[in-house]
């Protein structure tokens, strides 16, 4: 995992080579994954803009489904290739586990009642270079998982959240102690 994949670093420079920006500079986002599938209701034809970090493809003949995680959750989004030229499609093809990508569209529900944005357009934000784990492996080897925290917080949703909740309570105390009129001081060890 500590090299860039070769296979990888191959298709990076194929995409450079078919003009497409796989480090892209600006991407901006209407809504999370949490709040489209809140915010869902049959016939909505609002356009969506959302972007996040590929954790599954799926190809069914004429149509390809991938997963996007963002800060807030995970939504599914859809692209056929008669809808999309078939360069677009390609490349949405080869997208590769831990790519991010931003995507517009409209949402709709699938026959099994998940929320899906189907894909009019999307972008490259930034072409991952290391293989990412299996998500429903996870990362099990604990020296891994304390030495590359950054991959253990894109796996492992319940470290994720224990971060995030750490973080709100130490918040709440230092709030609540400011308002005391409590200092807070480092003091470094000599």
């Amino acid at each position: 995992m500590h090299d860039i994949d070769p296979i990888r670093y191959e298709k990076l420079t194929r995409l450079q080579s078919m003009g497409i920006a796989p480090f892209g500079s600006r991407y901006e986002i209407t809504h999370s994954s949490k709040e489209v599938i809140e915010g869902f209701c049959e016939g909505d034809e609002r356009e969506i803009s959302i972007a996040g970090r590929v954790v599954s493809l799926r190809e069914h003949g004429k149509s390809a489904f991938a997963n996007l995680k963002d800060r807030a959750g995970k939504i599914q989004v859809y692209i056929r290739r008669d809808a999309a030229n078939e360069d677009n499609y390609a490349v949405f093809c080869g997208l590769e586990l831990g790519d991010f990508i931003g995507v517009k569209g409209k949402t709709f529900k699938t026959r099994t009642g998940e929320v899906t944005v189907l894909v009019e357009k999307f972008v490259f934000l930034s072409k991952s270079l290391r293989p990412m784990p299996k998500e429903w492996y996870g990362l099990k080897d604990i020296e891994t998982r304390y030495r590359q925290r950054y991959v253990d917080l894109i796996v492992n949703d319940e470290v994720k959240e224990t971060f995030i909740t750490r973080s709100k309570v130490i918040r709440m105390i230092r709030e609540f102690l400011d308002k005391k009129d409590f200092l807070e001081v480092e003091t470094p060890m000599m």
